[in-house]
């Protein structure tokens, strides 16, 4: 299921992070792919606070970690691709491991190594600059249950 997002501000772009892991069961892979600056992070903050992790006010981008975890209902793991020079690099790192029924496996900068998730089944989210602090969402191959509905704002946008 397709569907795109606005949003206004960086707290609604945490809301609809959050109301998006509110959602999630466990076993979603979320590839997230947007411009430097464009609200990756913001979203998932929100997609970390959604999913109960007890500290998703301290989620920041893993560029040199590469991986952050985040304890809560599931377990998040969030890959930051950024620092990534290639696949194998990526599979180094042990994505696999981190995909599990308990788990999300969320990965910023996704868009360096989505030649790395063909096969799998995941949701790819990009975000777009829309102006100062508007932004545009596009979420592709989510399942049913994660559609967040009547939102006001962000409010969902036909093409």
């Amino acid at each position: 299921m397709d569907f795109k997002i606005v949003s206004n501000s960086p707290d609604e772009t945490i809301e609809l992070g959050r109301k998006i892991g509110a959602k999630l069961k466990g076993g979603e892979i979320i590839a997230v792919c947007g411009a430097l600056g464009s609200g990756k992070t913001h979203l998932i903050k929100g997609i970390a606070a959604g999913a109960g992790a007890k500290d998703s006010k301290d989620v920041t981008s893993p560029t040199f970690v590469i991986v952050n975890e985040y304890a809560g209902r599931l377990d998040i793991y969030h890959i930051d691709a950024y620092r990534l020079d290639s696949i194998e690099e990526f599979e180094m790192i042990g994505f696999d491991d981190y995909c599990g029924s308990e788990s999300v496996v969320v990965i910023e900068w996704a868009d360096k190594i989505e030649s790395a998730l063909e096969g799998a089944d995941y949701i790819r989210i990009e975000l777009f600059d829309a102006g100062q602090s508007k932004r545009k969402i596009q979420i592709q191959g989510a399942a049913p249950y994660l559609q967040t509905g009547p939102v006001s704002p962000p409010r969902a946008i036909k093409d």
